[in-house]
């Protein structure tokens, strides 16, 4: 397939792309600028707060489009930018892969949430929900279209994961924001790729998965791992929330001191997703955020 990649140049997307190149999909970057790609990719330009530019760019010859880019924060412009992507794709069973993301399940409880658990969306994804759902309803318009859900996203130096090696050599100790029993759904960005290939390649229509290897992974765990790969091992400590939020924001901070457990099951039993990074506690320490 010729499939236009949203935000190919981002931490996530970029995996993605050059896992669906090495799959045998011709990989089209969309980039503001339209300037050449440094993989020698085409590139088209489009921008999110542009819908014109993004309905240009879905072609004819494309068979897919894959959209990992940040989203604006602005509820009116996503909406504007999906239905932008979607529009040209209608009636013709194409593909649109949207990404969002396991913080609109809020805080889920002891049981691993599935793909079914309704959402509750903490303030920094409140209006995300709403985008799924616009994505899920494409596909009464005959467009093949699909969310996926990462959970915390770690491996090769970035995600959230580098934060806590970063605040251990700030601080001179690991640390973490939350509560003792705080936990992370978490999933490697190799696997996460893989994912959407295997989703792009075989997930029906109007279908919604977790990209999630392990459900619940002790933050403090995490934060120990860090401090050791940040070379100032140690018990982890807590920071105050109200430090947090000064430090990083109020609604980034409550994100990382969110409580979750979230089942990536569905993909593995149904896409054949088979992921081979499960264990992020012990990546983080032999330094693969650093």
């Amino acid at each position: 397939m010729k499939i236009l990649v949203v935000g190919a140049t981002g931490y996530i997307g970029a995996v993605v792309a050059d896992r669906l190149a090495e799959a045998g999909h011709e990989v089209v970057e969309l980039s503001r600028s339209g300037d050449g790609s440094q993989r020698g990719r085409v590139r088209r330009a489009g921008d999110l707060t542009d819908p014109s530019s993004l309905s240009a760019a879905v072609t004819a010859d494309i068979d897919a489009v894959v959209n990992l880019a940040t989203p604006t924060g602005d509820a009116e412009a996503d909406a504007a930018a999906v239905a932008a992507l979607t529009e040209p794709l209608r009636g013709t069973g194409r593909a649109f892969v949207y990404t969002s993301g396991v913080w609109v399940l809020g805080a889920t409880g002891p049981e691993p949430a599935g793909e079914d658990t309704p959402t509750n969306p903490i303030p920094i994804v409140g209006y995300r929900p709403a985008i799924e759902r616009q994505v899920i309803d494409a596909a009464a318009q005959g467009v093949r279209s699909v969310v996926i859900r990462p959970g915390i996203v770690h491996g090769r130096g970035g995600g959230i994961p580098a934060l806590l090696v970063d605040l251990a050599r700030k601080h001179g100790a690991p640390r973490y924001v939350g509560e003792d029993a705080v936990r992370w759904p978490m999933v490697h960005v190799d696997d996460l790729a893989d994912l959407f290939v295997v989703a792009l390649e075989r997930a029906p229509a109007g279908t919604l998965w977790h990209g999630v290897t392990e459900p619940a992974v002790s933050v403090p765990d995490l934060a120990a791992a860090a401090g050791d790969a940040a070379g100032v091992p140690g018990r982890p400590q807590a920071w105050p929330l109200d430090e947090a939020r000064e430090a990083l924001g109020e609604a980034f901070a409550d994100a990382l001191a969110l409580d979750q457990s979230v089942s990536g099951d569905a993909a593995r039993r149904e896409l054949g997703w088979q992921p081979r990074h499960e264990d992020a506690v012990a990546e983080l320490r032999a330094g693969s955020a650093n």
